[in-house]
């Protein structure tokens, strides 16, 4: 047996490696995330993400303080991804106004809006600004995925697909709008038709493409 080794017959047990304080916070914030995405804000309790990492439950505040800064640090996490999932979709579009149809599809965005996508989280932080740390972080990580959208709405008007009489980064706000207005129809319409949300498509799309000469 190895030196360092318990046993359960009265011999020597694997020690639990002590991980330095970077590598626990992340440790904790890959259990958060899911349990955030899936069940929300809310419903989330500390002792249930202390338990997919083997910690108690002052773990976690010792290493985020409080529920609302932990979700905070969760939203930094997965407006990585977002910014992630918005340049491979890119790649995967021989255009960038044809992305961006994609991207806006009713059926996408519902997608990244439904748990445990990322969407979920952004869909709480938008209703807890009234937690400072949560507010802090949804504006910032709002701006970052707008500054991505931009970078590629960019490339797009270098392509002559996408309207140059207008700031990229000013287009990109507006397809954050765009996407949080499917979000407002979705919970206040959920019968809204296809039909309707063909239409608009269309006329955004129509609306940020570069005229034909």
């Amino acid at each position: 047996m190895a030196s360092g080794q318990v046993g359960t017959e009265g011999g020597v047990r694997p020690r639990r490696r002590r991980l330095d304080a970077a590598a626990r916070r992340a440790s904790i914030l890959e259990a958060a995330i899911p349990v955030f995405a899936t069940v929300g804000y809310e419903q989330t309790r500390m002792s249930d993400v202390a338990a997919r990492i083997g910690v108690t439950e002052p773990v976690i505040f010792q290493n985020f303080g409080t529920k609302a800064e932990l979700f905070a640090a969760a939203l930094d996490r997965v407006s990585e991804q977002a910014a992630a999932h918005l340049t491979e979709l890119a790649v995967k579009h021989e255009t960038v106004d044809v992305w961006l149809r994609h991207l806006l599809d009713a059926d996408h965005l519902d997608h990244l809006h439904t748990a445990p996508m990322f969407g979920v989280l952004f869909e709480d932080a938008h209703r807890l600004q009234f937690e400072a740390a949560v507010a802090a972080a949804f504006h910032r990580n709002t701006a970052r995925v707008a500054e991505g959208l931009a970078s590629i709405l960019k490339r797009g008007q270098a392509e002559g697909a996408i309207r140059n009489d207008v700031s990229a980064l000013s287009l990109a706000w507006l397809v954050v709008s765009l996407i949080q207005a499917r979000q407002f129809r979705r919970r206040f319409s959920p019968e809204s038709s296809s039909s309707l949300e063909r239409e608009l498509l269309d006329r955004i799309v129509d609306t940020l493409r570069r005229p034909q000469a």
